[in-house]
């Protein structure tokens, strides 16, 4: 839903109506919807329920993982039909000790999760992918998490860092449980503005990888934002995906 941010905050009924009306069968809420009572969580999943879509996982910042904001993580996510509370973001993080903190935090909360039958997961981004005294941060959190840690993996950005993301799913089998299918191009015009299958990622690799080593269960089109108005976006991506995976 981050790639209809600005329609989401506008009107989210309409906003998840008119995705689910284009096609996609999955959506992935972000941080706002921590602010939601159980009651707003209850009518989304309603809606969801009544346009027969579902939220497998939802992106979180930090507030999630405290311990006064997990259990209100855990409630929302229950009602919501989610299976994975992913944190989208570290923060600001100083050197591989800061990353160990960080792999420390998910594992804390791994085991939090499992009365709830719920699970972790990290999204990337490019610094997890640019090494630090000779190692990757990505790959110091892989080696210091349980294997029940989702390695939610962000194409565009672990391609702009340099790093080969068919080589990262193989590394990792069994992890790879989402994907976030955005895409990246190194002209300056275009970057993160490219749609999904318009630039240098490749996807028919990836999505073999994923599918025979990763673990996939679901996809995620991710748009930071495009030529195009984000409903119209939003289209075309999945117009894309459609061509790429019939």
């Amino acid at each position: 839903m981050f790639s209809v941010r600005g329609e989401l905050a506008k009107d989210p009924t309409a906003t998840v109506r008119a995705v689910a009306k284009m096609g996609y069968e999955v959506v992935e809420f972000f941080a706002p919807y921590f602010d939601w009572t159980t009651d707003q969580a209850k009518d989304m999943r309603k809606l969801m329920d009544d346009l027969g879509i579902r939220c497998n996982s939802t992106h979180n910042n930090q507030p999630s993982f405290t311990a006064d904001g997990l259990p209100k993580a855990v409630e929302l996510n229950k009602i919501l039909g989610s299976r994975y509370i992913v944190m989208a973001s570290a923060g600001r993080v100083v050197g591989l000790d800061g990353w160990k903190k960080v792999a420390d935090q998910l594992s804390d909360a791994s085991e939090k999760l499992k009365p709830a039958g719920l699970r972790t997961g990290y999204h990337n981004h490019q610094a997890e992918f640019v090494a630090l005294d000779g190692k990757r941060p990505m790959e110091l959190l892989a080696a210091n998490t349980p294997k029940e840690v989702m390695l939610q993996l962000d194409v565009g950005t672990c391609v702009e860092a340099g790093s080969d993301p068919v080589a990262w799913i193989d590394a990792n089998p069994g992890r790879i449980h989402c994907i976030h299918c955005k895409d990246w191009a190194p002209d300056p015009d275009k970057g993160y503005r490219v749609l999904f299958g318009e630039g240098v990622s490749p996807w028919t690799k990836i999505f073999a990888a994923a599918e025979a080593k990763g673990g996939i269960e679901y996809y995620l089109i991710e748009q930071e934002g495009s030529r195009f108005p984000e409903f119209e976006t939003a289209e075309r991506c999945l117009a894309n995906w459609k061509k790429l995976k019939p």
